[in-house]
């Protein structure tokens, strides 16, 4: 061990500018890999119909094709993680979005539903990997001090895409002759753009260490990580395979269920309510269908701002509990007011979207802090793979609920699955602010017990 702290002090490390425009850049390129995932789930709906139309879909390749990228999602994540943690961050981050640009650029050449399906489901399993990939791979670089915010900015990369997707394909359908492939391959530009800005990115220090690769470790520790607490907390990491089955051990159980829970709670109502906001306002006597599901989205974006500015500040769980009941509660409210003015329900769906942000933002800080480097990545992707189902099922069952039981029982459905999150956050959320990686994972804060450890 000695040997090893006098080999990573000869080093002397980096300027601090160095650093800085390090943190930068891989704070930029994970921002871009969310921004991608909402553009490429945004844009498929400004041009289903005319893809319906030439390629002569049936209802169920259409179903098929607009859920591609989630599947791939679902699929992509856990197995990135798994391999993340197996091989390194370094090379799967780069894999992941070639995987993504080749895919993207292959939607240019598609001419059946099924060849569309494939390349839609590819570039989901690219995105999913940036799940499993980039948060861990930020936790492991950031200051403790600002891991929070540098981890839940991402977020706001995927709400932007999202309206991005959403006013390119608008603009290009309705005022250009421009065809529905190189409307979806617009996302080509942003992944070239990523794929050169993650060349030369360093491997996972922790991860490094984890594995025994003690000195490069140190020396990668050095050059790029900006807190001498952070260099020294590397030496803390235990030195041990992960496996999958560790999520679900006596010591971790808490932590998988606390995640994966509150991220599907959190995203079932509102991946319904987002893709089908032109119908769920109009139900409710509401019209301008797409300025409002922008609404949802620009105020989400607002909430992951909220939460960048306060995470770091006044807590985890400051920023994931009470955010949960608010939105449980403005559903509630939704679903029990049959006669409410048109202008209260779309406050109200704005409280919830504003808030639901805040709790989406802190799903990705949490797991990168409470799962140990061994299986910081197929934790991540686990979870996120339960989110997306959790998606998959609002985004399926709310048009036909909002038909077969109408917008009330509808709404206090959604403000159900809301209140279990909340009391799931309520029970298992831990205060990790301000922690290094090796406590976060571990130990006992405050008499509350982190749910990653064992009692």
């Amino acid at each position: 061990m000695s040997s090893v702290k006098n080999n990573a002090a000869d080093l002397g490390g980096s300027s601090a500018a160095f650093k800085r425009r390090f943190m930068i850049r891989l704070v930029g390129v994970l921002i871009g890999g969310m921004f991608i995932d909402g553009f490429i789930l945004g844009i498929i709906g400004t041009v289903i119909v005319p893809i319906s139309k030439e390629l002569n879909f049936t209802d169920l390749w259409e179903g098929l094709i607009a859920a591609a990228a989630l599947i791939g999602i679902l699929v992509g994540s856990p197995l990135a993680g798994w391999a993340a943690d197996k091989y390194g961050r370094k090379p799967m981050f780069q894999a992941d979005m070639a995987l993504f640009c080749l895919a993207s650029v292959a939607q240019f050449f598609v001419d059946s539903a099924w060849q569309l399906f494939v390349v839609r489901l590819l570039m989901g399993v690219a995105i999913g990997a940036e799940y499993s990939v980039g948060w861990p791979l930020m936790s492991e670089f950031a200051p403790a001090r600002l891991r929070g915010r540098l981890i839940s900015v991402s977020e706001v990369g995927w709400y932007v895409g999202f309206m991005v997707a959403f006013l390119v394909g608008y603009i290009l359908t309705t005022q250009t002759d421009v065809g529905w492939r190189t409307i979806l391959g617009t996302s080509t530009v942003i992944a070239v753009i990523l794929v050169a800005a993650r060349v030369g990115l360093p491997e996972s220090p922790r991860w490094l260490w984890n594995v025994g690769r003690r000195e490069e470790a140190m020396a990668i520790a050095h050059k790029y990580m900006t807190d001498t607490a952070d260099m020294k907390d590397v030496e803390h990491e235990d030195v041990r395979e992960g496996t999958f089955g560790m999520l679900f051990s006596r010591q971790y159980w808490r932590a998988t269920l606390f995640v994966s829970g509150c991220w599907f709670a959190a995203v079932t109502p509102y991946f319904a309510i987002a893709t089908f906001a032109e119908s769920v306002l109009a139900g409710y006597g509401i019209s301008g269908g797409l300025a409002g599901g922008l609404g949802l989205s620009a105020v989400a974006a607002a909430g992951v701002v909220g939460t960048v500015l306060l995470v770091d500040r006044v807590g985890r769980r400051m920023m994931t509990v009470p955010p949960q009941w608010v939105c449980a509660v403005a559903l509630a409210v939704i679903g029990l007011w049959a006669g409410a003015p048109p202008m209260v329900v779309l406050f109200l769906f704005l409280v919830f979207s504003f808030f639901n942000a805040n709790v989406v933002a802190m799903m990705g800080v949490y797991p990168s802090e409470i799962f140990p480097t061994e299986i910081r990545g197929i934790g991540i992707g686990f979870a996120t793979a339960v989110s997306r189902v959790g998606a998959g099922i609002g985004t399926f069952l709310l048009p036909w609920s909002m038909v077969h039981f109408g917008s009330g029982p509808t709404m206090l459905v959604a403000a159900g699955i809301a209140a279990v999150g909340a009391g799931l956050s309520q029970w298992l959320a831990p205060e990790t602010k301000g922690m290094n990686l090796s406590e976060s994972s571990a130990g006992s804060v405050h008499g509350r017990t982190l749910v990653g450890h064992s009692d």
